[in-house]
């Protein structure tokens, strides 16, 4: 990373730099843009999944973000378009270390860097990804812009100015940005089940199944398919949807999905709705930031973490049994456990950092995890949290 605290005089270009990362307090990275062109403001992250960048590109979680691959080819399978989380990308860019090949996959259909491009999101490669993931590690996620320019013109005063305006992701709703903005459901218009090789996403089974009405602040498609792989007929709702639409519905359980933002924010509209649900005594199921909301509806704090969580190979520890689980995980925002109040047990626990992974009210009517049993991309360890919870509606 150049000079922390460049005048515009002091910022020396190298020859052929068509792509330039620039961090709020002022340190620069020269590389070669590809994708879109323009620039990107938002929270430079790291993620250490070697697998499934398509995925995590397209995870709503991601929204307001560019995030920094630590695996160095990155590309090099291509891009299809069963390989998404979502109908198009919500993370502002990406950061890596190799230039974009080839793909090497018969699923492929398109070049990654076109992918990007046709989705208006930038890359930047030619990086030093090491230097930049351990500059996140020791200072914390900063906000950054990354731009593109095949002529090589940047205004890096400008740029810099950009992101130290960025006001960060503490305090910022998200949620309402990336939701779906009706109610429908799920497999009625999009596909059913989980996804195997030569057969594509199963169809949901037909017969009486158990209804999950499931609110999305930023769903994957992932867990959809999951619930429904376990036996649930899905119902999915916006994040905005009041205690009177959710119950119009008529639910045999409530789904509370993952998403992008500080809780304590998205919370505000989301959590009194979550209250009354759990009134009902219905069964209840959160996963990530519907992990989060849970916790803050049951009277738990939510706080910002330092540098956050985000790969597929976390472990956590399931304390009712010692059993360990590698986990996908995606969050930059974590429950608290000393502010868990009575009737709330902690469940798992992170074994990289000892933070809270998993909350269940006394009693097992309500439950949450901080990480992601859909995976995609990761381990499928944590599937049986699906057959739990849609054993619990039966």
């Amino acid at each position: 990373m150049a000079d922390a605290n460049p005048s515009p005089a002091s910022v020396t270009q190298p020859a052929g730099a068509t792509g330039v990362l620039v961090l709020a307090n002022g340190e620069i990275a020269w590389g070669r843009g590809f994708g879109a062109e323009g620039q990107a403001v938002g929270e430079v992250c790291f993620h250490t999944a070697m697998t499934g960048y398509q995925e995590i590109m397209t995870d709503p979680s991601f929204a307001g973000q560019i995030i920094t691959f630590t695996f160095p080819h990155i590309g090099n399978v291509g891009a299809n378009p069963d390989d998404v989380e979502a109908d198009m990308p919500h993370a502002l860019g990406m950061i890596v270390r190799e230039d974009v090949t080839a793909p090497s996959s018969f699923r492929s259909v398109e070049r990654l860097d076109g992918w990007m491009k046709r989705h208006a999101r930038i890359g930047l490669s030619g990086i030093d990804t090491r230097a930049l993931t351990r500059r996140i590690r020791t200072g914390g996620a900063p906000n950054g812009v990354v731009a593109h320019s095949p002529t090589g013109d940047f205004d890096i005063p400008m740029l810099l100015e950009m992101a130290r305006g960025w006001p960060g992701l503490e305090g910022m709703d998200l949620a309402k940005q990336v939701t779906t903005e009706t109610h429908y459901g799920w497999g009625d218009t999009r596909e059913g089940g989980v996804w195997r090789l030569g057969f594509g996403y199963g169809a949901t089974q037909a017969g009486d199944r158990p209804h999950v009405v499931a609110i999305d602040y930023g769903s994957k498609h992932n867990i959809f398919r999951n619930l429904v792989q376990a036996g649930a007929k899905v119902s999915v709702v916006p994040a905005t949807a009041s205690f009177d639409q959710v119950m119009a519905l008529k639910p045999d359980g409530i789904f509370l999905s993952n998403g992008p933002g500080d809780p304590a924010a998205t919370g505000e509209y989301a959590v009194p709705v979550i209250r009354q649900l759990l009134d009902t005594k219905l069964p209840l199921f959160g996963i990530c930031l519907g992990h989060q909301l849970l916790g803050l509806a049951l009277g738990a704090t939510t706080t910002k973490m330092f540098q956050g969580h985000r790969g597929a190979n976390h472990p956590v520890k399931r304390l009712g049994d010692g059993t360990v689980e590698i986990t996908s995980m995606n969050h930059g925002f974590a429950v608290e456990r000393e502010s868990l109040p009575a009737g709330v047990t902690e469940t798992h626990v992170s074994l990289f950092d000892g933070s809270n992974a998993g909350i269940e009210i006394d009693g097992g009517r309500a439950f949450s995890v901080q990480y992601h049993p859909e995976a995609s991309p990761g381990p499928q360890d944590s599937f049986y949290l699906f057959e739990r919870f849609v054993g619990m509606l039966r």
